[in-house]
């Protein structure tokens, strides 16, 4: 089989020009530039024309009125059909400018032709309308198919300033062009710079709550470990604090104590890596609870936040409380009151403590100030409510966080003792 492979230049010219005249001006890709506004500002326009353009080839250009409107009206509508059909309105513009130029003469030389001063205004703005709404080939081919009607007109109806007339059309309508490049340009920036932000926003929260849920594995490894370490030494001491224990259960003991020790020594291997390599020594550091939490209202009233804690007197305490839940409760006030010294400083809050129904219900509130409505708002948005969502979700509880009118923050959370994993 032989290729011609001036054949398949000639395709390829002919695809690419027609993809650049035709096709690209049917599939928009961007959106209406200017919204109702820029639909009014056009509508406001076409009238303008309307009437402008109707004396003007009336006066100058010797046409009889019905003809003159006829023409302008045909040059006005593609102005407001650009928005939505850039294809039919840049062909009937062309056809309408090209047609006015063929059926008006002027009546002195100092009118401008074959373009008219209302032509040059209606095709200008077609062809920028169009031009924001299709690719740069498209905005180009436009404007050679300008100047090629022009130049056709002109050798077919020789003018007085010859080849100069086709100046004035093809400078204003270059730097539309221009014009209409560089805004389409920055539209796409701000379309790619919005997307990366949504795309750093969500990964951002992805980070925290995965810090977060790395941050909860390693309390809750401390808490297991523990009793897995309890478990272990009462195997192995069982033999010896228990008279008469027959060999069969020393056996039992012992395997007991065996697996509890495989299974924790597997537990830390997996979790070492969630460690944190600024405190290596942390896995022997014991985790806060409740009876921590006047330690942590101190050191918030010396961020100068004015704080109160309230504990009912029948929150369970000691083995009655699992340590998950005690723990919780204390990151949560923690976060909390990190909320309160970093969004809405110098204001007051009161946190409380008690039990309802099978549960201890942790209130964190606090008070307004000046500005403190943009902090709530940040607040609301922030990264902090992933965390202690994340970990009331575990516990199967339930947290509520909300604006108050008077510009505070209130947060909620109940954490039920028979919801500990």
């Amino acid at each position: 089989m032989k290729i011609h492979i001036p054949d398949l230049r000639r395709r390829s010219l002919l695809a690419f020009c027609r993809q650049a005249v035709w096709d690209d001006l049917a599939r928009p890709s961007v959106s209406v530039p200017g919204g109702r506004r820029g639909l009014r500002i056009l509508w406001i326009l076409a009238v303008g024309v309307c009437f402008i353009g109707t004396l003007d080839l009336e006066q100058h250009y010797n046409l009889g009125y019905g003809p003159a409107m006829v023409l302008t009206v045909a040059r006005a509508a593609p102005v407001v059909l650009a928005p939505s059909r850039p294809r039919t309105a840049w062909w009937t513009e062309l056809t309408a400018a090209v047609t006015t130029a063929a059926l008006s003469r002027p009546h002195s030389s100092s009118e401008p032709w074959p373009w008219a001063v209302t032509s040059l205004l209606t095709v200008a703005v077609v062809l920028a309308v169009a031009g924001l709404r299709t690719s740069r080939r498209a905005t180009f081919a436009m404007w050679l198919e300008v100047l090629a009607a022009g130049a056709l007109l002109i050798a077919l109806v020789p003018t007085h300033d010859g080849w100069i007339a086709l100046l004035p059309m093809s400078v204003f309508l270059a730097v539309a062009a221009v014009t209409v490049d560089a805004v389409r340009g920055r539209g796409a920036a701000e379309a790619r710079l919005a997307t990366a932000e949504q795309i750093s926003v969500a990964e951002q929260a992805r980070a925290t709550l995965l810090a977060e849920r790395a941050r909860i594995a390693r309390e809750l490894h401390d808490v297991v470990a523990h009793h897995m370490s309890v478990i272990t030494v009462q195997a192995d001491s069982a033999p010896y604090r228990i008279p008469d224990v027959p060999a069969a259960a020393i056996e039992e003991f012992a395997a007991i104590a065996t697996q509890a020790r495989r299974s924790l020594a597997e537990m830390r291997r997996l979790l070492h890596v969630l460690r944190s390599e600024e405190s290596p020594d942390g896995e022997h550091t014991p985790q806060p609870g409740l009876p921590d939490l006047p330690t942590l209202i101190e050191t918030t009233g010396r961020a100068g936040i004015d704080a109160r804690l309230v504990v009912a007197d029948d929150v369970p305490t000691g083995a009655e409380l699992p340590a998950v839940v005690g723990l919780s409760a204390y990151r949560l006030v923690q976060e909390a009151l990190s909320n309160v010294v970093r969004h809405a400083p110098g204001t007051r809050a009161h946190v409380s403590v008690d039990y309802v129904d099978g549960a201890v219900r942790i209130g964190v509130v606090n008070s307004g100030a000046t500005g403190a409505q943009h902090a709530v708002e940040t607040r609301a948005g922030g990264h902090g409510l992933v965390g202690m969502r994340e970990r009331v979700a575990m516990l199967d509880g339930e947290l509520t966080a909300q604006a108050l009118p008077d510009g505070g923050f209130h947060v909620t959370a109940i954490l039920p003792l028979s919801g500990t994993p």
